[in-house]
């Protein structure tokens, strides 16, 4: 269960919620205000609250990538040869249509951004990077580091 950091904007309640909402995000609103020790009709108007306010951004079923046929994950390290404002938008703009990075972080060090691939095999990756990944506005040079096993994966 995930720990929430006390910001001073929400209170124990607040709190609770979003610490069991983060594991069990289908809990029934009368069965969560239960577990915090509040009345169904003050926890549903909290909940409402929280999600209005940006802390809950939504609901979503986590699926198995396995069972899709998407057990191949790799991480790149993306170096640019131009990383002023504009030329961050541009790569920001191409990578967001890639289906097969799933994620992609802006990184302070020795490259520019962190992408999580995941495909069905080391030919899709491959597929991937050389066609749509290198392709992107100012890649200058990738590096790929394919993963053996997922030891802790906060998704699952």
């Amino acid at each position: 269960m995930h720990k929430i950091k006390n910001t001073g904007l929400l209170d124990q309640y607040d709190e609770k919620i979003l610490t069991i909402l983060s594991v069990d995000g289908r809990l029934p609103v009368t069965d969560l205000a239960r577990r915090i020790g509040i009345s169904k009709s003050p926890c549903r108007v909290r909940l409402q609250r929280l999600q209005e306010e940006g802390y809950i951004k939504g609901f979503r079923a986590i699926v198995d990538p396995g069972k899709l046929g998407l057990e191949h994950v790799a991480f790149v390290e993306v170096r640019l040869s131009d990383t002023r404002d504009r030329a961050l938008q541009a790569f920001n703009r191409g990578v967001l249509k890639i289906p097969e990075v799933e994620q992609c972080h802006m990184i302070a060090g020795s490259f520019d951004y962190l992408l999580k691939v995941r495909t069905t095999d080391i030919r899709s990756f491959r597929r991937t990077l050389g066609e749509s990944i290198t392709m992107l506005p100012h890649v200058a040079s990738t590096s790929s580091f394919v993963t053996m096993e997922a030891v802790k994966d906060m998704a699952s």
